[in-house]
């Protein structure tokens, strides 16, 4: 499966803008199942070298669909080069099947095997180790709600039992995190690798309105590991926008949504300067708006008016 977060760190000729937006075009194009021509796409904006390991990860997946094993596995190569260490999702992932019969792909493991096992060696594997389960125990629940919720209704005696087992273990988590970041600082991926580091990203974000004083005092930490590589700037983007909504100001990257009370349907919280916000998701690796929308059922009409807050 390919991966959501687009490319961040580039130079050169081709802007960072561009290159997520053809990044997005790609990502579009294996939606629909054109994995040729996503394939082509991510080939003619990386044919410079630009892009990041995400950005050829998926692109072997697209190739590797479309049936071109070699290109699949140039860059799949390009991307261990560049640093990707996510062995376990390579290995599992059923985009790349097709690729496991090849002679290549045993070489192709065992080269990962021995970088992630060079970058590991510095890691806080105990730390790392915990995060880990802590991300395990915040998703467990947070899978189950849309069935439930299909199954018994959001009203129903299972989906509020559901609810206040997830907050129950939302509880847990922080209290955990809180004293990681307490006693180590952000546990940035240096620290316990890519993984773990989003866990410790992803209870922060699950912080409600209630506490919204604890985001807002671990938020400049995270903007200091975004800056330095340490945190994903997608996922900085998406605390920023929460910590504004909490605090009743417009959000920046449209990336939170909230329930209209007159049709109980879901729709985008105020966006600051939203004829700009496609632009400002671009800079940090996130979808066109339009894009994003489509994931929760939603079609997106950009803005008329430049610079107008809907």
């Amino acid at each position: 499966m390919k991966t959501l977060f687009l490319s961040l760190l580039l130079a050169g000729s081709i802007s960072t803008v561009t290159l997520a937006q053809s990044a997005a075009e790609a990502n579009a194009k294996y939606n629909t199942k054109d994995y040729k021509g996503s394939g082509q796409v991510y080939d003619q904006v990386l044919k410079d070298g630009k892009g990041s390991t995400t950005d050829h990860y998926n692109a072997a997946c697209s190739w590797a669909l479309a049936g071109d094993k070699n290109k699949a596995f140039a860059h799949l190569g390009k991307a261990i080069d560049k640093g990707y260490l996510n062995i376990n999702h390579l290995k599992q992932d059923t985009d790349l099947n097709s690729l496991h019969s090849d002679k290549r792909w045993e070489k192709l493991v065992q080269q990962l095997r021995a970088n992630v096992d060079k970058a590991e060696a510095n890691y806080n594997k105990p730390l790392k180790a915990q995060l880990e389960q802590i991300y395990e125990n915040d998703q467990k629940h947070r899978r189950m709600i849309s069935k439930v919720q299909q199954e018994h209704g959001p009203q129903s005696e299972q989906f509020q039992d559901l609810i206040l087992k997830m907050w129950a273990a939302d509880k847990e988590n922080l209290e955990q995190v809180i004293a990681i970041i307490e006693e180590h600082g952000w546990p940035g991926k240096s620290m316990v690798g890519g993984a773990a580091s989003q866990a410790a990203w992803a209870v922060i974000q699950h912080i409600g309105q209630d506490q919204k004083e604890l985001m807002e005092k671990y938020l400049p930490m995270m903007r200091e590991a975004a800056e330095k590589g340490e945190l994903q700037k997608s996922s900085l983007a998406l605390t920023e926008d929460r910590v504004r909504m909490y605090n009743n100001q417009p959000q920046l990257y449209g990336s939170q949504l909230r329930n209209n009370p007159e049709t109980n349907k879901p729709e985008f919280y105020l966006i600051e300067d939203e004829a700009n916000v496609d632009k400002r998701r671009a800079e940090v690796g996130l979808e066109p708006l339009k894009d994003y929308a489509k994931r929760f059922g939603l079609d997106y009409p950009p803005p008329v008016t430049p610079g107008r807050v809907n």
